[in-house]
């Protein structure tokens, strides 16, 4: 019999043959596919705004005049994209009106986001700090929360739109290409632009250029988001039966009030009352869960009702409410178990040598005597050369390895990144090991960012994928936004027994140190995927 057997020809208690891995080809082909091209596109999208209201936006200010301190108000419109887990649930069950019937679900929050992004990034350059710092603070802030539901929606339909793992590979490293390309034009190049335009004119350039991503939107297909069913099984309202009794609902009550005012507290405490981060903070971080865990878990005591009472009109929306928002989270438990936990720990310390080391990179350039004109010339060309190649081989390397082992191999890389600038530190700012460092870090990067993005969208369940994915990359910045304020300390710190070179030398190196335990975390679940797999495995006789 000639051709290749199918799988019931194979005689029986035979050993099922292991799929086939793509090859060279196979990805090469994948690059021409219409929407890995939609992906890139909207990853440039979703880059071009994130620095036009963060640094480049406080250099604009600064250069007009503006003060460190208003300066310094201004950049709290970042926090909406640490924030956008808390629209996340709207985003995954309302349409938009009109848009949302012509384009699909996801296809209509993209194009509405994108036209607030240009809008507001219009606004700015039109009203320029000088004219009004109030306004155009209001304009940057409503820029970041478009730009934040940009990045919910282009998120959801990656993944939603990925017919399998190989393809969500492809669109994952298509999505950090583009994303990291606007990052260049909107963090050094613009700074070139910017000296021969003016800030005006830039501004209104790369809100033209925002219509790239809407000609992606025209160009993709809507992704093929199946419908589920809610998590919280809702009662029939026609039923003499509640489904709820009136302590669950005044304990949700609660919890919602508990939830709500503790994300206040520490926005306020933090922003308005010039509260430092501590390990309270911390406790309070892990606290406040396990508050509302205990406040929303079902006792025995909450048996059904059958009597009409003053929580009936209360029930119904706050059981939609609970599946949209915490129905996410559950269903995620649901899907992946006892390792839950271990997964969330693993994402949330992954990129965490790079949160930490981060704030003190520019100063560091500074320190040690390399020219900032250096440093722009050498991020623009070397560094986005060793970028665009680490994004490429992370993809190429979650097709043919799987995303699992591409997350333990940028666990590896991403601390090289911290190591590159320790050797710099002992070097000296000599051009050509500068360029060496940033080769190293900007590989490591692209690499860590490529694999981490693609094992986090592998983790999300269809129906909800703008919730859990928006939860999932907040685990993951969360953390090292709360240490990364610690790192000029542990720098003057160590400044006080060591020269400021040395200091920085072994900064880095223990920067590069806080990633062994993401290391260790990404070994086992390299362990749980291959038992996984060979539990689902058909025994074999």
């Amino acid at each position: 019999m000639t051709g290749t057997a199918t799988t019931t020809d194979a005689a029986p208690g035979a050993e099922k043959p292991k799929p086939k891995r793509p090859g060279w080809r196979d990805v090469l082909r994948g690059l021409r596919q219409r929407k890995v091209l939609a992906m890139l596109l909207l990853g440039l999208s979703a880059g071009l705004p994130f620095m036009l209201v963060g640094n480049t936006m406080g250099l604009w200010l600064r250069e007009g005049g503006i003060e460190l301190t208003a300066i310094g108000f201004l950049s709290w419109v970042g926090i909406m994209y640490s924030m956008k887990f808390l629209w996340a649930p709207i985003i995954d069950k309302v349409h938009v009106p009109v848009l949302g019937r012509l384009l699909g679900h996801r296809r209509g929050w993209m194009l509405l986001a994108q036209l607030v992004v240009a809008i507001g990034l219009v606004g700015m350059a039109l009203i320029t700090p000088q004219g009004g710092l109030i306004a155009f603070a209001s304009l940057a802030l409503v820029a970041a929360f478009a730009s934040a539901t940009q990045d919910i929606v282009i998120d959801a339909w990656r993944i939603e739109s990925a017919d399998d793992g190989e393809e969500l590979s492809l669109l994952s490293a298509a999505y950090q290409l583009g994303y990291r390309f606007a990052l260049l034009l909107t963090d050094a190049w613009i700074l070139v632009i910017a000296a021969k335009i003016g800030w005006v004119a830039s501004y209104e350039l790369i809100a033209g250029l925002m219509g790239l991503g809407m000609i992606a939107v025209f160009f993709a297909r809507e992704s093929r988001k199946p419908q589920v069913g809610p998590v919280v099984e809702l009662p029939d309202p026609r039923a003499g039966t509640l489904g709820v009794s009136d302590g669950m609902v005044v304990r949700w009550l609660v919890a919602l009030l508990l939830g709500v005012a503790s994300v206040a507290f520490l926005v306020v405490a933090h922003n308005f009352w010039d509260k430092g981060w501590d390990w309270g903070d911390a406790a309070f971080a892990i606290g406040t869960p396990v508050a509302i865990w205990l406040l929303t878990r079902r006792t025995p005591g909450d048996a059904p009702i059958r009597d009409a009472t003053w929580s009936r009109p209360l029930v119904q929306p706050l059981l939609r409410f609970f599946d949209a928002a915490v129905g996410p989270l559950l269903m995620f438990f649901r899907d992946h178990g006892k390792a839950a936990l271990l997964i969330l720990l693993a994402i949330s310390l992954y990129r965490l040598p790079d949160f930490v080391m981060g704030p003190m990179a520019n100063p560091f350039y500074n320190d040690i005597g390399i020219a900032k004109e250096t440093v722009g010339a050498v991020r623009g060309s070397v560094g986005w050369i060793a970028t665009t190649v680490g994004i490429v081989i992370a993809g190429l390397s979650a097709l043919r390895l799987g995303f699992v082992t591409t997350l333990m191999i940028g666990a590896v890389v991403g601390p090289a990144s911290n190591l590159a600038f320790a050797w710099l530190a002992w070097h000296g700012a000599d051009t050509q090991a500068f360029s060496i460092a940033m080769a190293i870090d900007n590989f490591s990067q692209g690499f860590a960012g490529v694999a981490l993005v693609g094992y986090m969208s592998s983790l999300t369940s269809l129906g909800y994928t703008a919730t859990q994915y928006a939860l999932l990359s907040s685990f993951y910045a969360m953390p090292g936004k709360f240490l990364k304020g610690l790192s000029g300390a542990a720098v003057d710190g160590l400044a006080k027994t060591h020269a400021l070179v040395d200091a920085y030398a072994l900064f880095f190196v223990g920067t590069a140190l806080i990633g062994i335990p993401a290391l260790l975390l990404c070994l086992w679940l390299v362990r749980h995927a291959h038992r996984t797999a060979e539990a689902a495995l058909p025994a074999t006789g």
